[in-house]
């Protein structure tokens, strides 16, 4: 007669060491529930690390959550974790663990390492699979290209749920195979080159917006299964869209029955509140010290790129883990071991977790939203930096939406803080991100940011998008920013689609697309993004007009290009520019195209006079138009 349990395990000893040591880094392979044939039968092979439990059960449907029919074994070898086979269960069985600790408590557990989950409110695993068959070898084969940091990245930054909605039921989310039905030609046609995922890791509270996670290796249930999630990113990749996914190792929530005190002790989680809490979210911060949670993580990262085929990974809240006095007041937090305010484990564990990822699959890009001035965020770990690929550009992002705020007027006063950028802007691999943070919370959309009329807010925006598009570093817009939506972003419902029927979101809509196109097609727009021998001001201290023009070169100096930015509503008649080059230059994009709900106002090209200006042997002079910008071009 055959036990409820069956002694088998996947884990060999060398695996064991590994995940002792912090270097395992393909966990899910080991973990969590697998299915697997023994003895010519099914079954269903399970697998939890829980050291201080005393008793750790399956317990589901299959046993009525009977605590005391399907107990498992634990090692021998003191690792901690519990395993064995348990048959007649099938896939889509539902489960979680049953954990006595030794202190006598009991509660029971979703699976850390769930492949899928109950749709929540409810909590259960499920057995799962994350079985595919791809069809995206093309993509695959060439994306090294397309994730270069030599190559164009433009974001579409996303929260899936709140996309697009069900026209005739507001409240139904969209599926996976939904979404990418109706995203994957709109990308397209947008032009934008990635898109980046807010966490589909499962999550039990909607609202949190996916940054407060319970399933980290399951994809949110809400719409559709793994291979669901498998299909959208497949028909991305076919149309040559990278995906990006938003990742949040910084922290995770304390719900019952998640991660938070999983066998009766403080296991993911530092033990000392100062150490293990996060006073701004009320959540639990990882023990990164601990060498079998930095397992968890780095297996969860390679997880992503390995059974979803994702291109990169953004990680959440990176300042957060840097610093020990994170949001904490003196008192609150605990100097590390020389007396300074630096998390030494977190860098330990970024450094790791960036080294793995490149060294397994080089053809990514690992990028930090980290708002602090941290030294080498996206420097080589070789060199004592952090090792990502990049880092967002938050500095950037403040200054830039405090001055276009501003009355055109009082501009003059504020230039620096469209100059003060290139004092650093090459010190990092930095992306430039108008994300969701900025359109939420009272912030207003970015359309109602602008000041002045319709007329206005709309000429302020296009100019706004022109200088990040031109400006060195990659870019990222968050959903919505694409038309001018009005209405700050409310994740419970879909973005305002039926703007598209009125001219100056339709306008807005096709300069983006525009905007994306030249950005892809002129090379020095993108080839040198991270380095200062790919910009150069020419004009900085015109404060009095509010006019600024620099130029972007590409590895050719015959792919340079001029902008040139007026942000007053005065037309700038005869504005005389120094060029680097005698001859004709050509303005190839104006922001006040009338085909964008600009005014049309007339910007011949212009040749060059040998008269110095700007540092320059030769100047031309040009019609800047009202609240607008150029980007010239030389033809002969």
């Amino acid at each position: 007669m055959s036990k409820a349990v069956e002694v088998f395990s996947l884990l060999t000893d060398f695996d064991i060491e590994l995940f002792r040591a912090g270097k395992h880094f393909r966990l899910y392979e080991k973990l969590g529930s697998q299915t697997i044939y023994l003895d010519g039968r099914q079954g269903v092979y399970f697998a939890v690390w829980a050291p201080n439990a005393q008793v750790v059960s399956v317990v589901g449907n299959f046993n009525g959550w009977n605590p005391h029919s399907h107990p498992l074994n634990v090692r021998w070898d003191g690792s901690g974790i519990w395993e064995g086979v348990i048959f007649g269960i099938e896939m889509g069985e539902v489960y979680k663990y049953h954990i006595q600790s030794f202190s006598g408590s009991h509660v029971e557990k979703s699976d850390p390492f769930a492949l899928m989950t109950e749709i929540p409110p409810h909590t259960a695993s499920i057995v799962s699979t994350t079985w595919y068959q791809w069809n995206d070898e093309k993509w695959m084969r060439h994306r090294n290209v397309n994730n270069s940091l030599n190559s164009p990245i433009s974001v579409y930054e996303m929260h899936i749920g709140s996309w697009i909605r069900d026209p005739n039921d507001p409240e139904r989310l969209l599926s996976y195979r939904e979404v990418a039905e109706k995203l994957v030609p709109y990308i397209k046609n947008l032009g934008f080159t990635h898109v980046e995922l807010m966490p589909i890791m499962e999550h039990p509270y909607y609202p949190s917006w996916g940054y407060q996670v319970t399933g980290y290796y399951a994809a949110s249930s809400r719409y559709g299964s793994p291979q669901d999630l498998m299909f959208l990113i497949e028909q991305l990749h076919k149309n040559e869209i990278g995906v990006l996914l938003d990742w949040v190792p910084s922290h995770f929530p304390g719900d019952d029955h998640g991660l938070r005190n999983f066998d009766g002790t403080s296991l993911y989680e530092h033990e000392d509140p100062r150490k293990g809490f996060h006073p701004d979210w009320k959540s639990y911060i990882f023990n990164y010290g601990r060498n079998e949670v930095r397992s968890f993580l780095i297996s969860n990262a390679l997880f992503w790129l390995d059974r979803y085929h994702v291109d990169g990974i953004r990680v959440d809240a990176v300042a957060s883990m840097l610093y020990l006095d994170y949001s904490r007041e003196e008192g609150q937090w605990i100097p590390n071991e020389f007396g300074g305010r630096e998390n030494l484990e977190a860098v330990h564990f970024l450094k790791e977790l960036n080294e793995a990822v490149y060294a397994n699959y080089p053809e990514v890009q690992m990028i930090a939203e980290e708002s602090t001035s941290w030294p080498g965020v996206s420097r080589p770990t070789f060199s004592n930096g952090l090792g990502f690929g990049m880092k967002w550009m938050m500095g950037w992002m403040h200054d830039t939406l405090n001055y276009f705020k501003e009355d055109p007027i009082n501009r003059k006063f504020h230039h620096d803080k469209l100059t003060f950028s290139t004092v650093y802007a090459f010190h990092e691999n930095f992306m430039l991100p108008l994300s969701h943070d900025e359109v939420v919370y009272g912030k207003q959309s970015l359309i109602y940011k602008m000041p002045g009329d319709e007329w206005q807010k709309f000429a302020n925006l296009r100019a706004l998008y022109l200088y990040m598009f031109t400006f060195s570093g990659t870019k990222l817009l968050f959903m919505g920013g694409e038309f001018g939506q009005t209405s700050e972003w409310n994740v419970n419902q879909s973005l305002d689609w039926h703007l598209l029927d009125y001219a100056p979101h339709k306008g807005m809509h096709q300069y983006i697309k525009q905007l994306n196109e030249i950005y892809k097609s002129e090379p020095a727009l993108y080839e040198k993004a991270f380095s200062g021998d790919g910009f150069e001001w020419l004009e900085y201290g015109d404060n009095d007009n509010s006019v600024l023009a620099f130029i972007r070169k590409g590895f050719i100096p015959s792919s340079d290009v001029i902008i040139a930015l007026n942000l007053t509503p005065i037309v700038r008649q005869d504005y005389r520019i120094g060029v680097p080059e005698s001859g004709n230059w050509e303005v190839i994009f104006n922001s006040d195209d009338i085909s964008f709900f600009g005014s049309g106002m007339e910007t011949p090209n212009a040749k060059s006079e040998q008269i110095p200006w700007m540092h320059k042997a030769n100047s031309i002079k040009i019609n800047l138009p009202p609240l607008g910008g150029l980007i010239l071009k030389k033809t002969t």
